[in-house]
């Protein structure tokens, strides 16, 4: 059944965030960064330079809108806070061919040139993770701390054929993550929550299917099957800031092994957080414990990150990597 986009929750939902954002003191911006590749952001409408700058970036799914909204608040009193769309996504587009990560990095760091933005912490979710990665590694002077949440930077080509995900072949998980039927919509949700919401009529999942996952579908596979391409972990360079690996603990999308191979990877310029009871949407399935962990970490002036998460939550919810 189609929904008008006057009767669509999910739009609705949509301009509620936008509300959201505008009341927060960030503002709509798209920026021309070459003739075919055009860059979406929502940047502050007044950035401040006594203020600490913060990109945050998405993952597949929602726009950033819905995977920020609930933290957005939590940070744009201390940082000037920027939320750009990725390529393919929301307001964003190239007509050049490239599909890498590394291609969006550089796009991305092209954007904050723009925004008069040169230095910056910022926290990736997901392919947002491997893009803010590929950010750090690409412009270390630029990237003071990256936060990489349910980020499978580690994985390699192999990886599929060799069993460690759930899904056996790459044209099953771009069905999955580009879902494009309600049924797939609910497959993802089982894959991304550890307690899916039990009752979606298909009305619904259609609505948020139309309004959130119909375009640039052909260029979002493309964008799925060069984070795999030939990727190998020793090809992997390490970035040297300081790092905190967030990851869900029942996470079936980047299995939690990841999260240590990643860990292990960086050495102890990282530490690593595992949420108990939550999987690949750990920011909206245990949104407290995501942003406390952000905050934690972002706004640690010590340099110790752990000592005052334990204090709060005890080391039940929190593993040091080893």
């Amino acid at each position: 059944m189609a929904v008008s986009k006057w009767l669509s929750f999910t739009s609705s939902r949509d301009w509620l965030y936008r509300l959201t954002f505008a009341h927060a003191g960030l503002r709509s911006v798209t920026s021309n960064l070459d003739d075919s590749t055009i860059m979406h952001c929502w940047a502050p409408k007044v950035p401040k330079q006594c203020k600490p700058n913060l990109i945050l970036l998405h993952g597949f799914g929602a726009n950033a809108m819905w995977q920020y909204a609930e933290a957005l608040g939590h940070f744009t009193s201390r940082f000037n806070v920027y939320v750009p769309d990725l390529l393919f996504f929301g307001g964003s587009y190239t007509g050049r061919p490239e599909r890498t990560e590394v291609f969006q990095a550089r796009c991305l760091m092209k954007l904050m040139n723009v925004h008069g933005v040169g230095k910056m912490s910022l926290v990736g979710i997901s392919y947002g993770g491997f893009v803010g990665y590929s950010m750090a590694a690409q412009f270390p002077e630029a990237v003071e701390k990256a936060v990489l949440c349910c980020t499978g930077v580690c994985l390699e080509e192999r990886d599929m054929a060799d069993g460690l995900f759930r899904v056996t072949d790459l044209e099953e998980a771009e069905r999955i993550l580009l879902p494009q039927t309600p049924d797939k919509l609910r497959e993802l949700m089982r894959f991304s929550f550890v307690r899916p919401a039990k009752v979606l009529p298909s009305w619904i999942l259609s609505d948020f299917i139309n309004v959130m996952c119909t375009q640039y579908v052909e260029e979002k596979r493309e964008l799925i099957e060069a984070v795999l391409k030939d990727r190998k972990l020793s090809d992997l360079p390490k970035i040297t800031q300081p790092t905190l690996i967030l990851w869900g603990e029942q996470d079936q999308i980047f299995p939690l092994e990841l999260g240590y191979q990643l860990k292990s990877h960086l050495g102890k310029n990282a530490e690593i957080a595992i949420i108990r009871n939550a999987g690949h949407a750990v920011n909206i399935e245990k949104s407290k414990e995501f942003i406390m962990h952000l905050k934690s970490f972002l706004l640690a002036d010590r340099p110790s990150y752990w000592h005052p998460v334990r204090a709060l939550l005890g080391d039940r919810l929190v593993q040091r990597g080893r």
